[in-house]
């Protein structure tokens, strides 16, 4: 009956979703219901895999259109249909181009042009004209009435009702950037798109019976499926083009990795790879190890660094494969986390590499796989959602309000007026609805077939085609992404290596990935019991650092646990807590169940890791393994069905019954599960970070400066670049401002010293930095100003930015002298002429009085230009101050008040258990060490943070397990010194 119907996948035009969609379709008892959205197909497979719940056949198609003007739509015959559309849709959306006013020739799509536009077509066998309600009128006079049979009914269905309409307004208001009182009536639907019962329908079509007859030929005619849940995926089947093949290779791939990774193979590790292989080989996936072992092997070959993680990271195979280099053998890994018969998925892999390297790997991925499943490869998309603020603030513009009172209306500060409840009425009705596609982090799709037969790409900056549905309804539909993610961490490891090898020529090659002698280093170890992890991957924050100290663990498997206990799940469970109690008092690991102490031994009978919710489900309350994947997924949010949650959740609760558990205990092992399975860690992701941690801390624990620079040059990490640049001076680096002769665009270490790179500097331009850069490798270093203006294109504008920052402090020339002497050679001119090889420019010596400068003028120029001052920030305050207390202290002073000093380097935001909001701080002392403090809602409400710089801080002193810390009773923050740059001079006159 409806041939033209929308969601809200036609992006800020529809409100309904596809299930809203289908409950009406059953209400009213229609027995079909086609499914096309504006140049989208996001909800086409939602449909299908919906429409049999609503016993509903559903069909396919898509309304194209330029902006709002409907070109015409297009009805799939089957799903040969589907991707003629997809194919169609796709190469309009890559290449940009308008959807033009007559449809290509489909063999499997019906095609419906809109009345208005369709007066002079000459119709093919599977092309007709679309009659809405205000084209009735005007048919009686038309040629069209001599060719019934090409007539169908073709209302637009976009609302159910008038709110829906009005909500259809505001979006397409806020798509337009406009007013809503400005919108134009061509970007808007009728309000007569509405879903009518059948009676209604066929009432508006009475004269033209003939109309509704034809449009259901149409949908009789239409046939779509897709298989959802089945055990088959859909990934490319064969990696050699045969089944048989690919078992062999994957085999001998296993049999040769053997003496790498166990060169005194047993036969444990014989028998786990047997039945791996022959799981992997059931399952159908064989194919799916093998493309991810063509990944790593080509990141290797390419001198990539990366780390293998996810589930995948319990198994042997991967393992051997060098997927992961995580041994699962030796850590004990749950075999069953990793893969079971019971489960419809591939094991994660989730594999990092520096966001420098990661693209290229996606374009050979792209290049090298499409090659076996022609335009089989694409991007996985995300939905972004209106969220509750966005949806006020956007609305707030489109009803023409002014910023501060939608500020007001964000943050509740008052009772709204009439205008204001409006825009909060309306923002729940758009908050979550989607608004754009997006790229999901890392997920790429590796098809047996072209992605178009799913679904239509898009083609975002990063220039790879982008589906159009999510990972949810492609893991549905039997699609199973591979994770190719990018992440800060190994490029400082990448980097760090590289200037080692500069830095340090004489000492020999490190091999990172050599993992066994880091276990046992001793450095590394003291770095972990004493939390020294500043700047090292997964192990810096502030949490992580109070949990190490707490623990004083300086072992593998130690931090293995630290990694997934730190996650808010386990907190929140209050499991973190009780694993360090029962780590640091041993008598007290009697506390745990006696069933869970004997199923989670070496975590003292805590869930820590993902595999623990299988573990207990099947072991403690008797779930098969499946039942208790489906435990595990549910609690992730990643539901199958919530019905069969739902029954799986009973199950657990009459097993344990049955089994004789007293109530309290089920409910709290209950309570655990659901508080934290859904952020706890596989165990062999967590070993994973692990490695990596411990790859970063051995270059901390013998190369300090040069990972410090290469932390820097990566953009820092948990922490703003400063203190980075603190933990360098630290550790006994001489830290300087970027400099016209040693820096580069990235931060330069020569010996011990570090000489800021020029990326840090606001406003001084990428051409400019390029230019001094290349000038200096051609021509050497540079003399003095003089020279960098003879040899540079430079603006007078940008040569005062370097001479600011201390960019000539090689000339032993103050900072005065150097722009007065600027601003005579370069102040009638926009920018600097360089000299030719055959005439050179002698420039006048301008002959300047020596100048005083305040040397505090420095730090302030370098707050300016890069954020943060060089020198000692407590240096730059007012007054002086009595306390002299420093961290080294504060175990002395348990108990007890103190004041301290400290500059602010970090506030975490909390809430207590009642909803007040509290703060953690993170501080650094007079002599540079961290000082911690716990800020409690009555601390919070009367002594808040005032943003960055140094705060006196009173408060008593806490431990707990060797890691103290203040809680605040009263904290202000202090004032800098007046800014000598604009300051009045004992005479009166100002400084120049």
């Amino acid at each position: 009956m409806y041939i033209n119907t929308h969601t809200y996948y036609s992006f800020k035009y529809g409100v309904i979703s596809p299930k809203e969609l289908l409950a009406q379709a059953q209400y009213y008892g229609l027995s079909t219901m086609a499914l096309t959205d504006i140049n989208a197909t996001s909800g086409s497979l939602i449909l299908v895999r919906e429409a049999q719940k609503y016993n509903v056949k559903p069909v396919l198609g898509i309304d194209f259109r330029n902006g709002a003007d409907q070109q015409f739509v297009c009805l799939a015959k089957n799903n040969e249909g589907f991707q003629e559309l997809n194919e169609f849709l796709s190469y309009h959306l890559h290449q940009e181009r308008p959807i033009p006013p007559r449809a290509p020739v489909f063999q499997h799509v019906f095609i419906i042009y809109p009345f208005a536009k369709a007066a002079n077509y000459t119709l093919n066998e599977n092309e007709f004209i679309g009659i809405r309600q205000a084209d009735l009128p005007k048919l009686w006079s038309s040629e069209w009435k001599r060719n019934p049979e090409k007539l169908v009914a073709m209302p637009s269905i976009s609302f159910r009702h008038k709110r829906d309409f009005n909500t259809h307004r505001l979006l397409r208001a806020i798509d337009n950037n406009t007013l809503l009182s400005k919108l134009p009536k061509a970007e808007e639907g009728s309000k007569d798109d509405l879903f009518l019962s059948p009676d209604q329908f066929n009432s508006i079509y009475a004269d033209y019976p003939y109309l509704v007859e034809n449009a259901n030929k149409l949908l009789n005619q239409c046939h779509i499926h897709f298989d959802f849940y089945t055990d088959i995926p859909q990934n490319l089947k064969t990696y050699t083009g045969s089944e048989k093949q690919d078992f062999k290779l994957l085999r001998r791939l296993c049999l040769r990795g053997m003496p790498y990774r166990y060169p005194q193979r047993g036969i444990k590790i014989m028998r786990r790879l047997v039945k791996e292989l022959q799981i992997i080989k059931q399952k159908q996936f064989v194919s799916y190890f093998l493309i991810n072992c063509k990944i790593i092997n080509y990141a290797r070959k390419k001198k990539y660094y990366y780390v293998g993680r996810g589930s995948g990271a319990n198994s042997v195979v991967a393992y051997l494969l060098r997927i992961t280099d995580v041994d699962p053998i030796d850590l004990d890994l749950y075999f069953e986390r990793f893969i079971n018969l019971y489960r419809q998925n591939p094991p994660d892999f989730d594999i990092d590499f520096s966001s420098r390297d990661r693209d290229d790997v996606t374009r050979f991925i792209f290049e090298f796989f499409n090659k076996k499943s022609p335009n089989g490869v694409a991007l996985l998309a995300t939905f972004n959602t209106f969220k509750q603020k966005a949806a006020i603030r956007e609305l707030g513009k489109v009803f023409g309000l002014p910023p501060h009172e939608i500020d007001k209306l964000i943050e509740g500060r008052e009772p709204p007026d009439e205008m204001g409840r409006l825009v909060l009425k309306y923002a729940t009705y758009i908050a979550d609805l989607p608004n754009h596609l997006s790229i999901h982090a890392g997920g790429v799709l590796i098809a047996n077939k072209p992605i178009q037969y799913f679904t239509a790409t898009s083609l975002p900056p990063k220039g790879f085609p982008t589906t159009h549905f999510d990972m949810h309804i492609a893991e549905d539909v039997g699609l199973y992404k591979f994770d190719i993610l990018a992440q800060r961490g190994l490029g400082k490891i990448k980097d760090c290596l590289a200037l080692i090898k500069k830095n340090c020529p004489d000492d020999p090659e490190i091999d990172i990935h050599d993992f066994k002698p880091l276990k046992k280093d001793p450095r590394i170890k003291e770095l972990l019991r004493e939390a020294q992890a500043i700047g090292c991957f997964y192990v810096e924050s502030p949490a992580m650092r109070m949990l190490l100290k707490k623990l004083r663990a300086d072992e593998y498997l130690g931090l293995v646990a630290a990694s997934s206990i730190i996650r808010p799940g386990v907190a929140k469970s209050g499991m973190m807590r009780q694993y360090i109690v029962r780590f640091r008092e041993p008598e007290r690991r009697n506390d745990a169940h006696p069933v869970l102490q004997k199923i989670m031994p070496d975590t003292y009978g805590i869930m820590v890791y993902q595999e623990d919710v299988i573990k207990v489900a099947h072991h403690f309350a008797g779930l098969d393994l499946g039942e208790a994947d489906v435990l595990r997924r549910g609690m992730s949010g990643k539901f199958r069905s919530r019905e069969e949650f739902q029954r799986v959740k009973e199950k657990f609760f009459s097993n344990c019954l049955e089994k004789g558990y007293e109530r309290d205990i089920t409910a709290d092992v209950w309570r655990q599960i659901e508080s934290f399975a859904g952020y706890a860690f596989a165990k062999g992701h967590s070993a994973s970070y692990a490695v990596e941690s411990y790859q970063s801390l051995f270059l901390k624990a013998y190369y300090p400066l040069e990972y410090m620079v290469a932390t820097i040059n990566n953009g820092g990490g948990f922490y703003r670049v400063e203190l980075y640049v603190h933990e360098a001076r630290m550790h006994g680096a001489e830290i300087f401002p970027p400099c016209v002769n040693k820096s580069h665009h990235a931060t330069a270490i020569y010996g011990k010293d570090i000489y800021l790179g020029f990326w840090l500097v606001k406003d001084l331009e990428e051409k400019v930095i390029d230019r001094i850069v290349a000038e200096r490798q051609r021509g050497g270093e540079f003399s003095d100003l003089e020279d960098v203006i003879r040899r540079v294109v430079i603006s007078l504008e940008q040569l005062i930015i370097l001479i600011r920052i201390g960019g000539f402090r090689f000339t032993g020339i103050n900072k005065k002298e150097l722009l007065w002497r600027a601003h005579f050679l370069l102040g009638n001119t926009k920018k600097s002429t360089p000299d030719t090889p055959l005439f050179k420019v002698d420039y006048k010596r301008l002959t300047i009085p020596k100048l005083s400068i305040d040397l505090m003028e420095d730090a302030f120029d370098e707050m300016e230009l890069i954020g943060f001052p060089l020198s000692n920030p407590f240096s730059l305050l007012q007054g002086e101050f009595k306390s002299t207390f420093c961290m080294r202290d504060l175990k002395k002073q348990v108990g007890k008040v103190v004041t301290i000093l400290g500059y602010l380097i970090a506030i975490k935001n909390t809430s207590t258990s009642n909803g007040k909001r509290m703060n953690f701080g993170t501080f650094i002392d007079l002599e540079g060490n961290f000082i911690d403090t716990v800020h409690f809602p009555p601390s919070v409400e009367r002594w808040p943070f005032r943003g960055r710089g140094v705060y006196t801080i009173t408060g008593k002193v806490v431990e707990e397990y060797d890691f103290p810390s203040i809680e605040v009773i009263m904290m202000e923050k202090e004032r800098y010194i007046d800014d000598p740059r604009y300051s009045v001079n004992a005479g009166g006159e100002l400084e120049l």
